[in-house]
């Protein structure tokens, strides 16, 4: 990856450590989809995989000079943002009827989710959201440009650490509540705040599509 020392190395791999880190560690739609999915124990290693790679992959366009492109075009963000909202208010929708439904509300008693199902549930989550863009390829880009040309591969290898690292700890770490779960009213609990937060973020991402289209140029 690169011919530095490891004292020179570790610095900027702690850096894009730490920002990546400090940008995905919030609730969100897809982190409470991977606590969800976690919980139920359902297609969890290739969920983190999904996340995970995905997060690596923004991060490298962002440094590579992506986010410089997303700005100069507030438009697709706007097109981005609708589709987001879309989705979000649909699972945010969902979340709601989940929580009607008292045979729901244990662990394994909904219907499974097929693999290819889960996937693009992630997809979704993942990449119709535009404060992933913001955050991983116009903040974390930014960022990594600042760094030296040499050292910069190094920076993008410790954020994208950070995402394994997290959404890993996120979905297999889910299990532990598992105890707690087995009440039904734990899960009424759960899918009232997912579907909370997934209708106030789509709320939001059509005030930044708004925003966005209306914006003087």
């Amino acid at each position: 990856m690169t011919d530095l020392p490891m004292p020179h190395a570790l610095v900027p791999f702690a850096t894009g450590f730490l920002l990546s880190a400090s940008l995905i560690i919030a609730i969100g739609a897809q982190n409470l989809f991977v606590l969800r999915q976690g919980l139920r124990r359902e297609h969890v290693g290739a969920i983190v995989l999904f996340c995970g790679s995905a997060d690596a992959a923004l991060i490298c366009a962002g440094v590579a000079g992506l986010g410089a492109v997303l700005a100069a075009v507030p438009e697709l963000t706007a097109l981005l943002a609708l589709a987001g909202a879309g989705f979000l208010g649909w699972y945010g929708v969902q979340a709601l009827r989940r929580m009607a439904r008292a045979e729901a509300m244990v662990v394994g008693a909904a219907d499974p989710v097929t693999l290819p199902r889960a996937l693009l549930a992630t997809a979704g989550f993942t990449l119709l959201n535009p404060h992933v863009y913001l955050d991983t390829v116009l903040l974390m880009g930014a960022a990594g440009s600042a760094q030296a040309a040499a050292v910069r591969p190094v920076f993008v290898a410790g954020a994208a650490t950070a995402s394994f690292v997290w959404f890993a700890a996120l979905g297999y770490g889910a299990r532990l509540l598992r105890p707690l779960f087995a009440r039904p009213v734990a899960w009424r609990v759960l899918d009232a705040c997912v579907g909370i937060v997934m209708l106030a973020l789509a709320a939001t991402l059509l005030v930044h599509a708004y925003g966005a289209w209306h914006t003087p140029t």
